[in-house]
């Protein structure tokens, strides 16, 4: 599957099939939240939420390519990535493109 943030692929023809989305909602942990409260005081990196991001937009990206894959779709252009929080401590990670294929 082919993945691009571009409205195009160099060289490929293709018909749009649909839009495609994947989206994981994502907690802290409060025991990871108390240190990385302290790095605050210090300044810093906050690696535990590094990569709990990480981990999300991989999870959101692994669910819309598996829903484009059920379109027998060949890439998905135009990927956007956004993050929000929906309540005190949790964030949502969408993610979503419209799905192709080629001619």
């Amino acid at each position: 599957m082919i993945l691009v943030n571009t409205d195009y692929i160099p060289g490929k023809e293709f018909e749009v099939l649909s839009i495609v989305k994947g989206s994981t909602v994502q907690t802290r942990h409060v025991g990871k939240d108390i240190m990385s409260g302290l790095k605050n005081l210090v300044g810093g990196e906050l690696k535990t939420y590094v990569e709990m991001i990480e981990h999300a937009r991989a999870l959101a990206t692994k669910r819309m390519v598996e829903e484009a894959e059920k379109l027998g779709a060949d890439a998905v252009i135009n990927i956007r990535y956004s993050t929000c929080g929906i309540m005190q401590g949790a964030a949502e990670i969408l993610v979503y493109g419209t799905a192709v294929k080629f001619k």
